[in-house]
């Protein structure tokens, strides 16, 4: 469902690495509080209708899994804003702070982001019923609700917890959840690249 592809960054190392590739640029300023906001640098000068974050630490990102987050803005002309999760089964996971965890409303609207494990199980007759969803790194905006979110403070939520898309939900917006089985591998540790790089190897 991708029409255009660009590189945001205000790294000209970035730049330089993917320039044999041909991929269009966009430098940008260097004191953006998160991606969100230097996508929206980048939005101002685009006339698309919806703009899709696909952050630098997700290299292997599933392209299906792109087009799933983005159609919850095509069939419901009240939603600003999407994003994706996925069901996890490891342990070492759900208590990793790196791998951010994700819970909703019976919607399908999220109702917070953690690095911490979420939900918390009291009881442990409930353990074996609870779910634990990771958050995948990608959002699909409306490209109107994406500049009016990089004019928005940071909240304190954000702050806290270093997650972006916190900001939203503080003041008071929804976010769209789609499921997927992709496994996110997102590259925040030198033991990430050398997965990542093993699985670039292998494919």
């Amino acid at each position: 469902m991708i029409d255009e592809v660009l590189v945001a960054t205000d790294d000209v190392r970035v730049a330089d690495a993917i320039a044999p590739y041909g991929v269009p640029v966009a430098m940008t300023r260097a004191n953006h509080a998160s991606g969100t906001d230097r996508i929206a640098e980048v939005a101002k000068h685009s006339d698309a209708d919806i703009v899709v974050n696909v952050q630098g630490d997700e290299p292997l990102i599933d392209p299906h899994t792109i087009d799933a987050a983005i159609r919850p803005l095509l069939d419901d002309s009240s939603l600003s804003m999407s994003t994706a999760r996925r069901l996890l089964t490891d342990p070492a996971q759900i208590d990793d702070p790196n791998v951010v965890k994700v819970v909703c409303d019976v919607r399908g609207r999220a109702i917070y982001f953690s690095r911490h494990a979420i939900p918390y199980v009291r009881d442990v007759a409930d353990r074996a019923a609870a779910r634990h969803w990771q958050h995948v790194g990608l959002y699909a905006y409306r490209r109107d609700f994406l500049l009016r979110y990089a004019k928005l403070s940071q909240t304190p939520l954000e702050r806290i917890e270093k997650l972006e898309q916190l900001r939203v939900l503080e003041n008071g917006f929804d976010i769209a959840v789609v499921d997927t089985e992709y496994e996110s591998i997102g590259v925040d540790t030198p033991e990430d690249l050398e997965r990542a790089r093993a699985l670039v190897e292998t494919r």
